[in-house]
């Protein structure tokens, strides 16, 4: 996956001025355009469009102080507007062209990203694949904004508007593998943009044939193979760690990529103020291409 993606980056500094075919690109290095924008974004600390938007703005930095105008360069950087172009701009340099043309500065640059594989994997993942039939995941959902660290307090407060009954009743609704009350993260964007938008339900599994009462949001997830990874200690940042290892550790040194779907939580055992928490972090898998 590390030479992967240093071939992405090499793509796209090959011509800035363009948009690299992703989807192709992966294909013919035996991936897929999903995979890719997740380890990118997981590995990089940023999502590849992001990554892309500030090369193209530091290259077109070093363009502002020639006799080029405003309008061209724009254009050669892929905007169709100096307006778009200011915008992009002082996003990343936090200063407007017009300043950078007079003053010289303030830039920030970019560097050019490589990618590194750090042998560490002195903590042994607890991890098992298991090949599931279709199922569906039912329970109540709601759109939230995507938080990396911490507790998102969006989720927290979807999950404090549901009566404790309704709790009791979605955990004995559960006739699926994964058990007990689950924390599904569905619709996520592939970048893995902190801010963007994506649906989470908190609810059960179930059959497909299961009934499933009408007041129930429902996702329905197709028959595939899920990387579990099993993580304990403090809640929710062991998780969060165990999250974080499953890019940065277990994929790079294993045969499985990424696939489009839902990611589950279960929540297997917990403390009573839920400080600590036993916990399954299943993630809808493939075996990557030879």
């Amino acid at each position: 996956m590390i030479g992967i993606l240093n071939r992405v980056v090499e793509a796209i500094e090959g011509d800035l001025e363009a948009d690299v075919d992703l989807a192709a690109l992966a294909s013919e290095l035996g991936t897929t355009e999903y995979h890719v924008r997740r380890m990118f974004s997981s590995l990089a600390g940023m999502p590849l469009s992001e990554y892309v938007r500030r090369r193209r703005m530091t290259v077109a930095a070093a363009d502002l102080l020639g006799d080029g105008g405003l309008l061209d360069i724009a254009v050669r950087h892929g905007y169709g507007s100096t307006e778009a172009f200011n915008r992009a701009f002082r996003s990343v340099h936090g200063v407007a062209p017009a300043d950078v043309r007079r003053d010289g500065g303030p830039l920030r640059s970019q560097p050019q990203l490589r990618f590194r594989l750090t042998v560490e994997g002195n903590t042994p993942m607890d991890t098992r694949i298991a090949e599931r039939s279709a199922f569906r995941l039912v329970g109540h959902a709601a759109r939230v904004p995507l938080v990396h660290r911490g507790v998102n307090p969006h989720i927290q407060a979807h999950i404090a508007s549901i009566p404790p009954e309704e709790h009791v009743r979605l955990k004995a609704l559960g006739d699926q593998e994964p058990a007990g009350l689950l924390q599904v993260s569905a619709d996520v964007d592939p970048d893995y943009e902190e801010g963007s938008e994506l649906t989470y339900l908190h609810g059960a599994a179930v059959g497909v044939e299961t009934s499933v009462p009408d007041d129930l949001d429902v996702i329905d997830v197709p028959a595939g193979e899920w990387a579990v990874f099993r993580t304990s200690g403090p809640y929710p940042s062991a998780l969060q760690e165990t999250w974080a290892a499953t890019a940065t550790e277990w994929f790079p040194s294993n045969p499985w990529q990424l696939r489009p779907g839902p990611s589950i939580v279960a929540v297997l055992d917990r403390a009573p103020d839920f400080s600590t928490a036993t916990c399954e972090l299943w993630l809808p898998v493939e075996r990557a291409r030879p």
